[in-house]
Formats: C-alpha cells, sequence, structure tokens
C-alpha cells in the first residue's frame, strides 16, 4: 500500500468566493487608463472567465487525490446446516483494501487537470483583451467625437462673425444684400452641423459607457486617442491557446490509455474464528481483467481529438501572423496620413483662410472665395480628425493582435 494517502496540499482557503462587479455610476470624466480600469472591474465576463480559473483549480487539486481505501466486512460459515448451523462456526474477516493506482491514472489526472488550468487562465486573458480592445476602440471614437464637436462649434463661431461682418458690409454698401444672405445661410448650415456633432458625441459617450458596464453617458473623456506601441515579448493570446489545448488533448489522450493498463489493488484484513477464538490476518491482490472492455472507443475518441487540436493549432499561427501583419501595416499607413495632415495640410489650410479672411475684410476676396476658403479648412481639420482616429483604432487592432496576456491587467 502506497505511503500518500492524500492528494497534494490544501491551499490557504478551500473555495474562494466570486470576485465582486463593480457598481454604481461612473466617474463624470475619464481617460484611456480610468476608462480600461473601470471596464475590467465591471465587467460580468471577466467574472465569469475567473470562476472557471478557480473551478479548474479545483480540478486540479482532485485530481491530485488517490483512490480512497476500502473497508469491507465479511461473515462465513453462519446459518447452515450440520456444524455450520447458527453462528458456532462463524468466521468474521474485516480487511481493508486498496488500489494501487500503478498504471499512472493519477498522473494522468493531474496532468490534464494542469493542463486544463492553462487552458481556462488563458481563455480569462483572452476576455481581458478582449474588453481592453473594446474599451480603446470606444474610447478612441468618443475622443474624435469630441473633437469633432468642437470643431463644429469653432466653424459656429467663425460663420456667426463672417455673417456679422457681411451685414456689416452690406449695410455700408460694398456688398449686395445676397451677400448677407449667404452668409446668414452658412451659419445656418454651420448651426446645424453643430448639433449633428452634439448628438453623435453624445451617442459615442453612451457606447463608451456601454462598454464599461453602464447605461448612463460619460460626461467627458480626457486625453487623446493615440496608443503607445505595444511590446511583443511572446506568442499572441490565440496561438499560446491553441497550444494549451493541444496539450490539454494530448493529457486527455493519456488518460484514456492508462484506462486499458492493469491497476491492481491490495488488501489486508483481520479474521476472527468465533469456535476456536483465534485471529489471523489475512491478505489478498485483486487485478480487473480487461476482457469485455478495453476503452478503445474512448481512445480512438481522444486520438480525434488530438488532431483536430493540432489543426486548430497550425490554423491559429496563420491567423495570427496575418492579424498582426495587417495591422501593423494599417498603423504605419495611418501614421503617415496623419503626419501628412498635421505637418502640411492644416498649416496650410489656416494660412489660406488667415489670408482668405484679411483679404475680404479689404475687398479683395468675395464672399464666396472667402466660404470655399473655410470649407477647405474645416474639411482638412476633420480629416485629420478621421485619420488619428483610424491610427487610434489600427493601434488597439495591433495591441489586441499581438497581446500574450503576460502584462494584461
Amino acid at each position: 500500500m502506497g505511503t500518500e494517502a492524500a492528494g497534494p496540499p490544501a491551499p490557504e482557503t478551500a473555495y474562494e468566493p466570486l470576485a465582486s462587479v463593480r457598481t454604481g455610476p461612473l466617474p463624470p470624466s475619464l481617460s484611456l487608463a480610468d476608462a480600461l480600469s473601470e471596464g475590467l472591474a465591471r465587467s460580468q465576463a471577466i467574472i465569469a472567465a475567473e470562476a472557471d480559473v478557480r473551478a479548474a483549480r479545483g480540478r486540479l487539486r482532485q485530481a491530485g487525490y488517490r483512490a480512497n481505501p476500502e473497508l469491507s466486512l465479511e461473515v462465513e460459515n453462519v446459518l447452515g446446516t450440520g456444524e455450520l448451523a447458527g453462528l458456532r462456526a462463524m468466521e468474521t474477516t474485516l480487511s481493508v483494501n486498496q488500489r494501487l493506482d500503478l498504471a499512472g491514472r493519477r498522473g494522468a489526472r493531474v496532468r490534464f487537470a494542469q493542463a486544463e488550468l492553462i487552458v481556462q487562465q488563458l481563455r480569462l486573458a483572452i476576455v481581458q483583451a478582449d474588453l481592453q480592445f473594446t474599451v480603446r476602440e470606444q474610447f478612441a471614437r468618443a475622443v474624435a467625437a469630441r473633437e469633432k464637436l468642437a470643431q463644429a462649434s469653432d466653424t459656429v463661431a467663425r460663420a456667426r462673425e463672417l455673417s456679422r461682418v457681411a451685414g456689416v458690409l452690406v449695410e455700408v454698401g460694398r456688398d449686395p444684400p445676397l451677400r448677407a444672405i449667404r452668409a446668414r445661410s452658412a451659419l445656418a448650415q454651420a448651426v446645424a452641423d453643430e448639433e449633428a456633432a452634439r448628438a453623435e458625441d453624445l451617442a459615442a459617450r453612451s457606447l463608451l459607457a456601454a462598454a464599461l458596464g453602464s447605461s448612463r453617458a460619460i460626461a467627458f473623456v480626457e486625453g487623446d486617442m493615440s496608443l503607445p506601441p505595444p511590446s511583443v515579448v511572446g506568442s499572441p493570446l490565440e496561438l499560446r491557446l491553441a497550444d494549451a489545448e493541444r496539450a490539454s488533448a494530448e493529457a486527455s489522450l493519456a488518460i484514456e490509455l492508462t484506462a486499458n493498463r492493469l491497476d491492481p489493488a491490495v488488501g489486508l484484513g483481520v479474521r476472527h474464528i468465533r469456535e476456536t477464538g483465534d485471529i489471523g490476518l489475512v491478505g489478498g491482490v485483486s487485478i480487473p481483467l480487461p476482457v469485455f472492455d478495453r476503452n478503445r472507443g474512448g481512445i480512438s475518441a481522444a486520438r480525434a481529438a488530438l488532431e483536430g487540436a493540432e489543426a486548430r493549432r497550425a490554423g491559429a499561427e496563420i491567423a495570427a501572423d496575418a492579424r498582426a501583419r495587417n495591422a501593423r501595416g494599417a498603423v504605419d499607413a495611418n501614421l503617415r496620413r496623419v503626419e501628412a495632415l498635421e505637418q502640411s495640410a492644416i498649416p496650410e489650410a489656416a494660412e489660406a483662410l488667415r489670408l482668405a479672411e484679411l483679404s475680404y475684410r479689404e475687398g479683395r476676396a468675395t464672399l464666396l472665395e472667402l466660404l470655399d476658403t473655410q470649407e477647405s479648412y474645416t474639411a482638412a481639420r476633420a480629416a485629420l480628425t478621421d485619420a488619428r482616429l483610424a491610427l487610434a483604432l489600427a493601434q488597439a487592432e495591433l495591441a489586441r493582435a499581438v497581446a500574450t496576456g503576460d502584462t494584461e491587467s
């Protein structure tokens, strides 16, 4: 009989209660770091994945235990005939039997449970990475909507001033009344665009709040859309998960193979003979005979599952490489676009607008020329915001594509 009667040492607490989900209203103002922290603390999906990890830890602990010994009591030579009548010749045997587990079932169970724990830990990391990607995406959209609203407000202010100047010029007889009407029309259009931008800003803040588990829109988002470049220090999460699932399938096959091996049990007992009052020791060995059930179906199923895991691993490697490569390409392309707008298009459009406004006040440019210049400047600013948003989304995609889970919250 083996000397180890119990499994591995128990953890400090046999059961870890579910972590509580943060509730209540969100802070009125959020930075990206705040949004990521709130998302991780409020996610029911993360709570569920953490519970799966704890369950896997419990199964690992359970897998380390040996089979319990069996206590048996046998009574012989009772209520028979002749010399065996009554209880005079009764023999009583009390014995303890223990399965030796020489076939390696316990070790195979432990290895499988360890592999499953790694699988659940990686699935938790994937849930966290997916949530962070969603929060980064929605935060970037909220910042872009905030910037477009600010741009729309600036356009309204310029259009209002232009309408005032046009009215003055009409009064002094420099411009015909049609010019003032055209300026007021441009102001009305700018006001309408501002209202649309305000609605988009509210919708973006509401979507960000929804991603954080709240139904009330966030009042304000702080910071910009850019993200630091991710540091690649290992295999992407999906590839690591595929490796872990393959290891789990291999461990499952090992379990099925051990089920076909002989697993003896030994017993030791004490026999009491009533007629003489004598006591003696008895011992025995039992071995199951794999005559009918050789677990061929279980072994075949486990081998097929392993083949499937290997195929999924190969596909995961291709997909992970393509996703990271495409994300890097998108980041590079949008970074060049942002730099071109910031360094050339925006300064030139701003200078053209300044000169057009000056020329209009001095009578050297028409109102239509000034309006066209204003529209070009507004379009350039909107294009820069769109480019920054595209860059932020590409950066978030790249961070998700190369996420390893090693530094995830």
